[in-house]
């Protein structure tokens, strides 16, 4: 289920809002043209399932999502674990890029359809951390700073959007403010305590 967590951008031990009530997530959300919706999960994504047959399970709301919004492009991207050196170190090699602050010049747009990872997005004087799991679609507004935290052991399968041909484009801000936030699994972790 979706975790929401806001926290000030210049003191992010202090929690504003922990909820995981979705018409609350929903809700505060969309106060800054993010949008976010539930789609059913259609089965477990096994390590290795071809992005064809992810794209089949979820056809037609892809089909619809891609009509109404006018995206052009659809991909699937995602890391299930392994016990490999090599998997590690592409794991981290990711993990690194998506946790520095960027934007788009286009929406980014992500379903999961397996596993989580974290959203942070810098709103104003605030930092939302949106932790997306399996089932929810998230839809952030072009050129909002944000960041993104797949874990120290990342499992997700996500169907990502785009508005252009030529894919992901980060803008990269150089703002270290991501460096200060708690991490998806401190936050996962904070559910457990």
């Amino acid at each position: 289920m979706t975790l929401l967590q806001v926290m000030p951008d210049d003191a992010p031990d202090q929690v504003l809002l922990r909820t995981r009530d979705q018409a609350r997530v929903a809700d505060a959300l969309r106060a800054h043209a993010v949008a976010f919706d539930r789609w059913p999960v259609r089965g477990p994504i096994a390590p290795g399932t071809a992005p064809d047959e992810v794209l089949a399970r979820y056809r037609a709301e892809v089909d619809a999502l891609q009509a109404r919004d006018d995206l052009r492009l659809v991909d699937v991207a995602g890391l299930h674990p392994e016990e490999s050196d090599a998997w590690r170190r592409k794991a981290a090699t990711a993990r690194a890029t998506f946790l520095e602050e960027h934007r788009h010049a286009e929406a980014e747009v992500r379903f999961f359809a397996h596993g989580a990872g974290c959203f942070y997005l810098h709103l104003g004087e605030e930092v939302y951390a949106v932790v997306c799991e399996a089932g929810d679609l998230l839809s952030v507004p072009a050129g909002t700073p944000h960041w993104f935290d797949m874990g120290p052991r990342p499992e997700f399968t996500a169907i990502r959007f785009f508005a252009g041909e030529d894919g992901w484009v980060g803008d990269f801000t150089g703002d270290p403010i991501s460096q200060r936030f708690p991490r998806l699994d401190a936050l996962l972790a904070a559910d457990a305590a």
